[in-house]
């Protein structure tokens, strides 16, 4: 939410810097996240003055420059080199004197000097609308009215004052403060007690509002009250559609809006003004000169963006007669929208149903201005000051005009909420003491209507624009915030004690800080996604199954609309997101959770509908280490990935207690799990398919690994350091190249010479795998070295050579290997 710092103080008057005004809002629950300044025209013109041509003849050595004499109000006129096609003699032009800055339209910086040009000297710069930064035009130099004085400052011509504007991070509650005036009424309460002085904020008067038609000519029908409690209308007549004047489009531009026209850029800055959002209908295209209000009955509607949108029928629509006209609070339609050929206007003013908008505007994936405001609930009492003042504004603009009464439409009036509050109670929530009549204060100031008031506690009613205050707590919150939370001291005598629960899994816990340290100290970054994802990755990955979805009733948008079943496309997205920023070489980890519907179990058993599951997953992609001068660096492959994670399986002491095995899918090309004696997957490392990448727009290959946490947590075992003394005795080292079958795996290779070798061997490595068009086919090489070590004494070459040969025998008999 946008507010103007100079705006604001039209509204309220009071002398706080910026700064300061931002701490106190911040204070009062109206978060100020930035402050940015805004400038009209950047430089504000400062050193262009209005000058006058009065000599102008053709450069003696240039075909296309003309030296002039142009007085500008000093006590000699100034000779100017120019080379507009357009300059001639009498012009009031604008020109830039010696010293001033110009910043261009297309955003070039210009320091104006004195300087010789073709041999003539030059002491300024006559100027276009875009060296000025005030339009687009280069064609010629602007020329001004003759009525403009000779010295003037351009700055006084134009719109120039800088203006600072809070973003304000506005929570859902707030729909008080999503105006200037709301922003302006608050901090008039916190000034009031603050600075023990009256402060008030006040919208400008609507007294000059005087209907010439005595009557509107379009009546309103409303057939969904509960959908439309109350609409209003004003009718006008003689409409100059046109361009707004500066300094309106200037306050437009400023709070990150695009100026239109001038009807349109009066309801935007009335509804910014306000807080009630305007819309303006084309009167000639309301047929049958009815406003009617009612849900959608047709099956397609072509919004003001020329998109044609499928109706669910439940969209609450302003229609005429004969057809639907706009999606009520949210966005117009293509055809009942003002042009410049409009010559009336019906100008709506409504209350609509917060549910009812916010689910529309969901549905249809559109978020406006005035859908921003309607879900979070307007002030119904704000509605005929909102037209009215509308009307005023419109008949400044076009003095011509002619306007019928507010049509206030109202059956249903709304009640305020009754709230009753103890005394004792606010101070207890508070932790401080606040005077009675301090507390009464307060609330009278932020419009509370106060009765019943006895000793101990009194009766209020809410105003109606505080739609978000209906209970005893959200009072007390009002009187805290005003009173300020700073002002609640901490006693001294206060004790603090911390209890840790006897459910904590310190086992896991500390498993998990260790495995996180291994893993930041190895170059890994912790990423925690959104537990909200998107159905679209149903199709893309076979881990998301449909029937096992927990769908959000009320997504915020598509792309939150399901619990997440798989950490995976949250990573992908990291992953994408890093190689945008060319941050190519990617370790990443998170712990995160994992949400499934069971379909066995009915809605109404939560516990077992619903099914969450924590795990670790990795990511990684790009090269293993950084660019180096001396050392190139490889790529990250599978077994890159593959070691870190028997890394953290060692850690817990794991190893002996999972099997290995292959696997692939429609995700994954290929890869490994880790399975425990039940066949449970514990853990799998895979390489992501290319069209699942391709799909990211991911340029490079992409490993994964995932761990699930509650099964890998109960089976670590805890390890116990233990000391061996140095061998004393020489190691030794053999190799075997083996002729495989294709599908014999490394891992039957390790565990037969594990098993046959016993405590002898003390290393296995692979060095060495070949799969060429010399061998035969289905068969591969592996080199495979073996350091044997006897920690009692040193091995004969005849132990040796019985070690390995019966080792061969092995290979031979159980894997069919043949010795290369």
């Amino acid at each position: 939410m946008k507010i103007s710092y100079n705006w604001l103080k039209k509204y309220l008057d009071f002398n706080l810097s910026v700064s300061e005004t931002s701490e106190i809002l911040t204070d009062i629950g109206l978060e100020v996240e930035s402050i940015d300044l805004y400038e009209p025209i950047k430089g504000g013109l400062d050193g262009v003055l209005v000058g006058k041509v009065l000599k102008c003849v053709k450069h003696p050595d240039a075909d296309k420059l003309q030296v002039t004499k142009v007085d500008v109000g000093m006590s000699e006129p100034l000779q100017i080199v120019c080379g507009a096609p357009n300059v001639a003699e009498g012009q009031t032009v604008l020109v830039a004197t010696v010293g001033s800055k110009l910043f261009f339209s297309d955003g070039k910086e210009l320091l104006i000097k004195k300087a010789k040009i073709r041999g003539i000297p030059s002491e300024g710069m006559i100027c276009a609308e875009d060296e000025l930064g005030i339009g687009e035009s280069h064609e010629g130099i602007l020329v001004l009215p003759d009525t403009f004085e000779v010295g003037t400052k351009a700055s006084k011509l134009f719109f120039t004052d800088n203006d600072y504007v809070f973003e304000i991070g506005l929570t859902p509650n707030r729909s008080d403060a999503m105006s200037h005036y709301g922003v302006a009424r608050d901090l008039a309460a916190a000034l009031t007690m603050r600075k023990k002085q009256d402060f008030v904020a006040k919208l400008p008067d609507v007294f000059g509002f005087k209907p010439v038609i005595k009557k509107n000519p379009i009546s309103i029908v409303i057939e969904d009250v509960e959908g439309c409690p109350r609409y209003a209308g004003v009718f006008f007549e003689n409409i100059t559609v046109g361009e707004s004047p500066e300094w309106l489009k200037c306050f437009i531009t400023s709070l990150g809006m695009k100026p239109i026209n001038n009807i349109v850029d009066i309801s935007n800055f009335v509804m910014l003004e306000t807080g009630q959002p305007l819309h303006a209908f084309d009167a000639k295209k309301i047929t049958g000169d009815k406003i009617v209000v009612r849900k959608s009955q047709s099956n397609e509607f072509v919004t003001l963006d020329e998109v044609s949108r499928k109706m669910n029928g439940r969209e609450l629509m302003i229609c005429n007669e004969n057809e639907e006209m706009c999606m009520a609070g949210i966005f117009g339609g293509l055809d009942s929208g003002v042009t410049v050929k409009t010559t009336s206007i019906f100008l709506e003013s409504a209350y609509f149903n917060p549910v009812s908008v916010r689910k529309s505007a969901k549905f249809h994936g559109l978020k406006t201005d005035s859908s921003f405001r309607f879900e979070r609930g307007v002030d119904p009492e704000m509605i005929p000051y909102a037209l009215q003042r509308a009307a005023l504004l419109i008949s400044e603009l076009c003095p011509q005009v002619k306007y019928s009464p507010v049509q206030d439409v109202y059956p249903d009036p709304m009640q305020r909420v009754k709230i009753s509050c103890s005394f004792n109670r606010i101070n207890t929530l508070i932790g401080k003491e606040i005077p009675a009549e301090k507390v009464i204060s307060i609330l009278e100031l932020l419009d509370f209507e106060i009765f019943n008031l006895v000793e101990n506690g009194f009766e209020t009613f809410a105003p109606l624009y505080r739609v978000d205050v209906t209970r005893e707590a959200d009072v007390i919150e009002e009187v805290l915030r005003i009173y300020g939370f700073n002002s609640i001291e901490i006693p001294e005598t206060l004790s603090y004690s911390l209890m840790f629960s006897d459910k904590v899994n310190l086992k896991k816990e500390r498993l998990k800080e260790t495995v996180s340290s291994y893993l930041s100290s190895n170059g890994f970054y912790e990423a925690m996604n959104n537990s909200l994802s998107k159905s679209e990755y149903l199709e893309l990955f076979d881990v998301i199954k449909a029937n096992e979805l927990v769908k959000i009733l009320n997504p915020l948008s598509k792309d939150l609309e399901i619990m997440r079943q798989s950490l995976l496309p949250g990573l992908l997205e990291n992953v994408l997101l890093n190689q945008n920023y060319h941050h190519a070489d990617i370790r990443l980890f998170e712990f995160g959770k994992e949400y499934r519907s069971n379909p066995l179990f009915s809605n109404l058993d939560v516990h077992k509908k619903y099914v969450e599951k924590e795990v670790l997953a990795l990511v990684m992609a790009g090269n293993e280490k950084p660019e180096n001068w001396k050392f190139s660096s490889s790529k990250i492959d599978f077994f890159t990935l593959k070691s870190n994670v028997e890394k953290m399986i060692q850690f817990a002491g794991l190893t002996k207690k999972l099997t290995v095995k292959q696997f692939s899918s429609n995700t994954f090309k290929d890869g490994i799990q880790y399975l425990d004696s039940a066949n449970n997957v514990i853990a799998f490392c895979g390489i992501l398919h290319l069209k699942v990448a391709k799909h990211f727009d991911i340029k490079q290959s992409v490993y994964y690994a995932e761990i699930r946490w509650k099964n890998f947590a109960e089976m670590s075992v805890k390890k116990s350091i233990k000391y061996n003394d140095i061998v004393n005795y020489q190691p030794v080292r053999r190799d075997l190249a083996l002729l495989l079958n294709s599908q014999t795996t490394y891992d039957e290779v390790y565990e037969i010479a594990s098993k046959t070798l016993g405590k002898t061997v003390q290393e296995i490595n692979i060095f060495d795998v070949y799969e060429g068009d010399k061998l035969p086919e289905g068969k591969k090489s592996y080199a495979v070295s073996f350091i044997l070590q006897d920690s009692t004494k040193t091995m004969t070459e005849m132990e040796i050579t019985s070690a390995m040969d019966k080792l061969v025998k092995a290979y031979q008999t159980q894997l069919q290997a043949e010795l290369r």
